[in-house]
């Protein structure tokens, strides 16, 4: 099942079920992609709607900790709870072993030697796997490798 379809049948299931925080988030999902196509002119690769996930699950982020520094909490735990069902369009994170294997391979096809190629062994593996690495973990852990 493609996404899209995954997204309208837990549309239906959540508008059956009046479970407004669902019904929310899949048509604010169902209006991003729209836009998006639009934009492009063309429906999404699966790459690019892990993108536009991964974009509205930084922006979730982002309100809940605004909102704790607010002191708004009940508007918190409102985004806590659609950045849940946002998770579940999110493909699978891969491990902290996973990643440093990856590391070291992306190290050795780089030919990377110090911090300076940095840059290269993340875009690398950025472009490897998209969506499935968080960028901070990524650039944290290849400073750690270069450096030693």
């Amino acid at each position: 099942m493609d996404y899209r379809s995954k997204i309208e049948e837990g549309l239906k299931e959540a508008l059956k079920k009046r479970d407004s925080t669902r019904v929310s988030v899949f048509r604010m999902l169902l209006a991003s992609i729209k836009n998006k196509e639009v934009e492009k002119i063309r429906p999404l690769s699966d790459e690019e709607f892990y993108t536009l996930v991964k974009t509205s699950i930084k922006q979730h982020n982002d309100s809940i900790e605004s909102f704790r520094k607010g002191g708004r909490l009940e508007l918190a735990e409102k985004e806590e709870k659609e950045l849940e069902i946002l998770k579940e369009f999110q493909p699978s994170q891969l491990s902290e072993e996973e990643i440093l294997r990856e590391i070291e391979e992306a190290v050795a096809a780089v030919g990377a030697t110090g911090r300076k190629e940095m840059g290269k062994v993340i875009k690398f593996l950025m472009d490897k796997y998209p969506g499935r690495i968080d960028g901070k973990v990524l650039s944290t852990m290849v400073l750690k490798r270069l450096s030693s």
